[in-house]
């Protein structure tokens, strides 16, 4: 990307679309355009247009999205499904009609059949059946990939697709009923140590597995590909790491330096047994994750811990 270029980040006052503009303005880039949600309704499309139109961008990475985590999910299904495929599809196809020269789309690891064997590697798509709770998200995002290999061969468009694993870091949602189990997690274990709490509930049986990214990770690796990358199908992009929400527990509870006992509610629901990212394609094009989850974490918890 030229340095002068036009970038357009849809969703850039969101963890990842807010991720990727500072990893650019920290690489030299200037040219942004943004409409927060207010100013321009992503799921309309001739407010899009109209957009694109005006201003041109060069590039446009696509991070914004309705996301959640199992409860919103699995309640606002329509919302979900239909959100997503309005505003993936309208952006998609405005860049190509105003000729954008290269476009990002982010999708998610949920993609991926519920049983699919693990490490999930990218080939596993549309092998076997969604996990009930997040199918309409997922159909959504695999929708939005798919769009973009369309694109590509019909048009020739240079659009790619990352699919980033379970993300974390500045501007996470910590509200407890939508969020995703990691800030959750480091919400309550704060709550409970600033309250003097006697226990910390977990929801489930606290053994699935699941791989934690930095978002600022996710951001370098978008920059990345948006330099060296140029090929239909997708990448998935992880750290190839994982461990039990149990033991993600008990380490943000050191991290907290919460003293009571972990108690879990197995009447909640587990979610996918293991998403474990094949991160082997992403390492062969040239990169790799550098935060490790325990660098993270006290980097998270240094921003939060005055918040709640």
């Amino acid at each position: 990307m030229e340095k002068n270029a036009k970038i357009y980040i849809a969703g850039h006052r969101g963890m990842v679309g807010s991720a990727i503009l500072r990893k650019l303005k920290s690489e030299g880039f200037t040219n942004f355009v943004f409409r927060t949600s207010k100013e321009l309704d992503l799921r309309n499309q001739a407010a899009v247009n109209a957009f694109f139109s005006q201003e041109r961008p060069d590039y446009v990475f696509l991070a914004a999205a309705k996301v959640g985590g199992i409860l919103a999910n699995n309640i606002y299904r329509a919302e979900f499904l239909y959100d997503n495929l309005m505003i993936e599809a309208n952006i998609i196809h405005a860049a190509h009609t105003y000729l954008v020269k290269k476009l990002l789309f982010l999708g998610s690891s949920c993609i991926y059949p519920k049983l699919a064997p693990q490490p999930l590697k990218e080939e596993y798509l549309l092998t076997g059946l969604l996990e009930q709770t997040n199918e309409p998200y997922a159909i959504a995002k695999i929708a939005g990939i798919k769009l973009c290999d369309a694109y590509r061969a019909q048009y020739g468009d240079n659009f790619i697709s990352a699919m980033p694993t379970n993300l974390y870091g500045p501007n996470d949602n910590y509200d407890l009923k939508t969020s995703h189990v990691l800030p959750a997690l480091m919400r309550k274990f704060i709550e409970a140590k600033n309250n003097h709490a006697q226990e910390v509930v977990l929801w489930g049986t606290g053994s699935p597995l699941r791989e934690f990214m930095h978002v600022d990770d996710l951001a370098d690796a978008c920059y990345f590909l948006m330099e060296n990358f140029n090929e239909a199908g997708f990448l998935n992009v992880g750290t190839g790491v994982d461990l039990s929400i149990y033991e993600l527990a008990q380490k943000i509870k050191k991290v907290v330096g919460y003293e009571g006992e972990i108690v879990q509610d197995t009447s909640k629901p587990d979610g996918t047994p293991r998403k474990l990212m094949d991160v082997s394609k992403l390492r062969k094009v040239g990169w790799e994750a550098k935060i490790d989850l325990d660098k993270g974490l006290q980097m998270v918890y240094d921003e939060v811990k005055d918040q709640f």
